[in-house]
């Protein structure tokens, strides 16, 4: 098969672009984003990736770009986007711009030329739920909406039920959730999505929209402060940086391993029965901010400081973990990284290579001049 990963030379992209080249012709379409690619953004170095894969360099907002790229090909896998949730309240264009923009410029080139695509995976994110899915006792399921300033200033970090105030206990999100996105990058997500989804079905074209959790693994970005607390924390421990933990440390994410999200995606690839769905992709348990810093802080042998700080960033959700049931049924897949054994098959790849640049402050201090950081 003749497939396009436009983002194929990022994270999970790259991953993904060089297990699919052991048995097709695979296309990168990358720009090469300085944010991403300034110091270690690839799991591999560009040359290895260039030398089993056609790797074109361009824009997901270059309509000649995606003409060029789209040529021949029988499945698109749209992975090109900006990431960074804190990042997108302040960029704003900027993420519209490539995230929205690129994928309609995407859809029009399918629409109005011919081509062979018969296929479509878009990497969407769980940040499409906003705080996601909780019970109450009363009112039973749930959508809190984002936290107010005023509960977060006094310290109360907990959602409360939209209806009563009431306390509330998490439950895992589930496809049919409500959608509530409380960043733009969710809203840009979302509206990626609802176009490819929609335009998929009047074309004919099979799309399958993946809601990734946290990913995590080697080849994160060790340098780009956007990229997940795993490498973050990694990075700062390494140069003996104090850890900042936000809050009281207990919000917490449904990690998944970068391997287990690659087959998941190729399993979509094939799956018919995986046509026009959408699909939590995580590792269906969750775990808290100041668990992951010190289990890195315990298997980096490291004697920093952590300092939960009280502090908060507004737009942030408290908690999630995915109820990955449908992805199961679906694709028959089942995550086998444990939590355990991938942070610790990152930190021994982290040890390979050269620190990353600690740029998390300076990205802090971006945050708190906007007044998004308390």
């Amino acid at each position: 098969m003749n497939i396009l990963i436009s983002g194929g030379a990022g994270f999970i992209g790259s991953h993904l672009a060089l297990k699919l080249a052991r048995e097709h012709s695979v296309t990168v379409l990358d720009n090469l984003s300085p944010q991403v690619h300034g110091e270690n953004g690839a799991p591999y170095s560009l040359q290895s990736l260039k030398e089993k894969v056609r790797f074109i360099k361009g824009d997901v907002r270059c309509a000649s770009d995606w003409e060029t790229a789209l040529q021949g090909q029988e499945a698109v896998i749209h992975y090109a986007a900006e990431t960074g949730t804190g990042q997108s309240m302040y960029q704003v264009e900027k993420y519209i711009d490539v995230n929205v923009r690129g994928t309609a410029i995407l859809i029009d080139a399918l629409v109005n030329r011919s081509h062979s695509v018969r296929k479509i995976i878009v990497a969407s994110s769980r940040a499409v739920y906003g705080e996601g899915k909780y019970s109450c006792p009363q009112h039973g399921n749930v959508y809190p909406g984002s936290r107010t300033e005023q509960d977060l200033a006094m310290g109360r970090f907990e959602v409360r039920c939209p209806v009563c105030q009431g306390d509330v206990s998490l439950v895992p999100t589930d496809e049919d959730a409500r959608t509530h996105p409380s960043s733009v990058y969710g809203i840009s997500k979302k509206t990626q999505e609802e176009l490819l989804l929609s335009v998929g079905r009047s074309l004919g074209v099979p799309v399958v929209a993946f809601r990734y959790q946290n990913v995590y693994g080697p080849g994160q970005s060790l340098s780009n402060p956007y990229t997940g607390i795993i490498s973050i924390f990694s990075t700062r421990m390494r140069k003996g940086n104090e850890i900042l933990v936000f809050e009281d440390g207990a919000e917490s994410r449904d990690f998944v391993f970068v391997e287990d999200v690659v087959d998941a995606t190729m399993r979509g690839i094939v799956s018919e029965e995986a046509n026009y769905q959408v699909l939590n992709v995580g590792s269906g348990t969750s775990a808290t901010v100041l668990e992951i810093a010190r289990k890195l802080k315990r298997l980096l042998n490291s004697d920093v400081n952590i300092r939960v700080t009280g502090q908060y960033r507004l737009g942030d959700i408290r908690h999630n973990v995915a109820d990955i049931t449908r992805l199961k049924k679906t694709l028959g897949f089942v995550p086998r990284v444990t939590l355990e054994d991938g942070l610790a098959r990152f930190v021994a790849w982290s040890g390979t290579q050269a620190p990353g640049s600690d740029r998390y402050e300076q990205s802090i201090d971006e945050l708190r001049a906007r007044g998004l950081y308390k």
